[in-house]
C-alpha cells in the first residue's frame, strides 16, 4: 500500500513540476522575451518594497509576488520528502540549488528576472511544506502505532 501511495504522489509531483516550469517560463505574461536582463541580488529589497509601499501596488500584484511565491512551493515541500525521503538539510540544500538554477535560466532566457527574494520566498514555501509533511507523517505514525 505504501508503495502504491508513493507512486501516486510521484506522479502528482511530476505533474506539479510541469505546472511550475510553465508558470516560471510562460505564465504570468512571460510569453514575450524581455529585451534586457533583469535581476536583483540584494536580499529582501523587493520584499521590503512590497511591504513599505504596499498601497502603491495593486493587491493582486502583492499577493502574487509575496504570498504566491511562498504558497506555490508548499506542495513541493510535501511531495519531495515523501517520494525521495530527504531529511531537512538535504532537502533545503537541493531545493536552493534547484530554484537558483531555474532563476538563472529565467534570466538567461529573458523569461523573467533573477531575484534573490524569489529564492528566499520560494524556500520559505518549500520549508512550510516540509514541516506539514513531517507533522502529517508523525500524526499518521501515532495513529498506526498508538
Amino acid at each position: 500500500m505504501k508503495t502504491l501511495l508513493r507512486g501516486i504522489i510521484a506522479i502528482l509531483m511530476i505533474f506539479y513540476l510541469f505546472v511550475l516550469i510553465y508558470w516560471m517560463f510562460v505564465g504570468f505574461g512571460r510569453t514575450e522575451i524581455n529585451s534586457s536582463f533583469s535581476y536583483n541580488l540584494t536580499p529582501f529589497s523587493t520584499i521590503k518594497q512590497y511591504f513599505y509601499y504596499y498601497n502603491y501596488f495593486e493587491p493582486e500584484i502583492w499577493i502574487i509576488n509575496i504570498i504566491g511565491n511562498i504558497a506555490v512551493f508548499i506542495p513541493f515541500g510535501v511531495f519531495v520528502p515523501f517520494v525521495l525521503r530527504y531529511n531537512i538539510f538535504k532537502f533545503i540544500f537541493h531545493f536552493i540549488l534547484g530554484i537558483t538554477c531555474l532563476e538563472v535560466f529565467q534570466l538567461v532566457l529573458k523569461r523573467g528576472s533573477f531575484d534573490i527574494d524569489d529564492i528566499i520566498l520560494n524556500t520559505i514555501g518549500a520549508i512550510i511544506g516540509f514541516i506539514i509533511y513531517k507533522i502529517v507523517k508523525r500524526l499518521l505514525e501515532r495513529k498506526v502505532i498508538g
